[in-house]
């Protein structure tokens, strides 16, 4: 075996022990956030409002904005509430 090759295999093996101790840190910290949403519902708050909360703060203001607009414009076509808000 060339030392070329001899080089690329002992990247790619790198690459590959990287991704996995990467993978273990993240299954480690999901179990993390999970075990915080378990302390937050012994605490009395509600965990699916929490994602949606979590979910809407990753977003910017404007996409976020746009989005409730959307919602808003829909549940009022349902019949689900009484009018969008003035744009």
């Amino acid at each position: 075996m060339s030392d070329a090759h001899g080089v690329a295999r002992d990247q790619l093996r790198a690459f590959v022990e990287r991704i996995e101790r990467l993978e273990e840190e993240a299954a480690t910290i999901r179990g993390d956030v999970k075990d915080v949403y378990g302390e937050a519902k012994g605490m009395g708050f509600d965990v699916k409002a929490l994602r949606t909360i979590i979910r809407l703060r990753k977003k910017d203001e404007q996409e976020r904005l746009e989005e409730e607009a959307i919602l808003d414009t829909y549940l009022h076509a349902l019949g689900m509430i009484e009018a969008p808000p003035e744009a």
